[in-house]
């Protein structure tokens, strides 16, 4: 969540700019202290704001009673309102200071980690056909990919499948590859080319927290095809803490099969595995997005990619 505000007056309807960018930050983080960091503000201020902003709606958006900072089931219905309202806002005001600085329309474009050289292919093929258009790649967090889209920081992401939010648009689906067990190095599994999908009941899988329910089935299954138990390990917050667990034998993890940046190392090896789903990712858009370059960026993507 990017903070677009540092005054404390601006409002709309009463209601500061900067409680709503607090409330913000505290649905992503669920830690006052991270908040209070990335606004630079005190952790008081920070709880401030939002019980202010509880006070100006007339109930609780936290829930009190829970043993760690959670929103209430109302908080939960004002976030998915707020963050769509908000990101208008901001991609309203971002592409109007960026046409009038450069006179170009820029299309944010939400990646999981460095460019790869295919995507690098189709963005140019956009640049070259849109030449009032240019591309902003923002990297994307694999195990957040919908919060940058939904909060104004990127116009389209590439994700990994699969999607079925219904305020989301799944475009053009590409690099299909076979799915990767991440697994300690030391694991009798690790010698292998390959393992099959029953051999992940074998070994804990480390789910990402916070994932859809749909996406943990695909890339966290809890059954093999044949009914197999399949175990998980508490979950964790990232991919790079994931792969740090795994490493410390702890359990193992499935990734797609070109996640760029991580190959076999001294401690964790990535090993295919048969019997699954291929893995793949899609260009996802917000429905009913204004920005008329991505249509267009979706196109060359079309052509390029798949």
């Amino acid at each position: 969540m990017r903070v677009t505000s540092n005054v404390e007056g601006g409002s709309v309807q009463g209601i500061e700019i900067r409680e709503l960018e607090c409330f913000l930050l505290v649905a992503e983080e669920l830690h006052f202290g991270r908040v209070a960091m990335r606004l630079g503000l005190s952790v008081e201020r920070a709880r401030e704001l939002v019980e202010r902003l509880e006070h100006r709606i007339g109930t609780p958006l936290l829930d009190d009673s829970a043993e760690r900072l959670r929103l209430s089931p109302f908080g939960e219905d004002f976030l998915s309102s707020l963050r769509p309202a908000y990101g208008a806002l901001v991609s309203v005001l971002e592409d109007a200071r960026d046409r009038a600085s450069s006179g170009q329309r820029m299309v944010r474009l939400g990646f999981p980690g460095q460019m790869r050289e295919p995507v690098d292919r189709a963005v140019k093929v956009f640049e070259e056909r849109s030449p009032e258009a240019r591309v902003e790649i923002v990297e994307n967090p694999l195990e957040d990919p919908f919060g940058p889209l939904r909060d104004g920081r990127v116009d389209a992401a590439v994700v990994l499948l699969p999607v079925r939010e219904r305020d989301l648009v799944v475009g053009p689906v590409f690099d299909r590859q076979p799915q990767r067990l991440a697994i300690s190095a030391e694991h009798p599994l690790a010698d292998r080319e390959a393992v099959g999908v029953e051999d992940m009941a074998r070994v804990p899988l480390i789910p990402v927290r916070r994932s859809r329910n749909h996406w943990l089935r695909v890339h966290a299954p809890t059954l093999t095809p044949l009914g197999k138990r399949i175990h998980h390990h508490e979950g964790v917050e990232d991919l790079q803490d994931g792969l740090r667990q795994v490493a410390l034998k702890r359990g193992a993890m499935l990734l797609c099969g070109s996640i760029n940046g991580y190959e076999d190392t001294d401690e964790v090896a990535l090993v295919p595995v048969s019997g699954l789903p291929e893995s793949s990712f899609g260009l996802v858009w917000p429905r009913g997005g204004r920005n008329p370059g991505v249509p267009a960026l979706a196109a060359a993507f079309f052509e390029v990619l798949v």
